[in-house]
């Protein structure tokens, strides 16, 4: 029998980038909204393995099944970090991915290209129904532009350049934003850990 894989996560575009980046593990994944009654626990955590923890915790607890959750962020040279583990609600709690560039793009007016450095976190969890836990982690370096290029991705990706390609994450196909992203960085890991180890055994 297939083991299933259940994703901690809602947001469409994280679901394609996993669905596609797992596709040759043979698990079956599900999404948390195909249980009724699974809730988005609060992310109360001081870090993104913390915050990973508690909604992967959460899902596997609920479906009896292992459970894949992530927390990722954008950190800023210039701003010291931030807005790390709060990115997603940067400009507000209603989550708005638009107002949260504008508000970053804001924060670093007049900021010159060589203090604009950043870079994308992603940390995996996964709980396994026996207790096991395990993290992993993945980065991509960049720089923040001046405006938003490209309509593609998501999230802070119109605003985030990889300079080795001169282009933005929203510039680039989705095969290569596959290839070097951050989640996809810490998916590798995940799936060489499957791999090796059968975690799912």
């Amino acid at each position: 029998m297939t083991p299933i894989l259940v994703l901690a996560t809602g947001n469409k575009g994280k679901v394609a980038e996993i669905r596609k980046l797992l596709s040759s593990l043979n698990v079956t994944i599900k999404l948390r909204n195909e249980f009724p009654g699974a809730e988005d626990p609060d992310e109360t955590g001081n870090t993104y393995s913390e915050n990973a923890l508690i909604k992967a915790r959460a899902l596997r607890n609920f479906t009896g099944l292992p459970s894949l959750a992530d927390d990722s962020g954008l950190e800023v040279d210039f701003l010291g970090g931030f807005p790390g583990i709060m990115s997603a609600r940067y400009a507000g709690s209603e989550q708005d991915a638009a107002k949260n560039r504008i508000k970053l793009l804001s924060e670093l007016d007049g900021v010159p290209h060589k203090k604009r450095g950043a870079r994308f976190v992603c940390i995996l969890a996964l709980a396994m129904p026996g207790g096991r836990e395990f993290l992993f982690e993945g980065e991509c370096r960049g720089i923040i532009t001046t405006e938003e290029k490209g309509t593609g991705g998501f999230g802070y990706d119109p605003i985030f350049l990889v300079p080795e390609y001169g282009i933005t994450m929203a510039e680039m196909k989705p095969e290569l934003k596959n290839a070097i992203s951050h989640r996809a960085a810490a998916l590798r890991q995940f799936a060489a850990a499957v791999i090796a180890s059968d975690l799912f055994r």
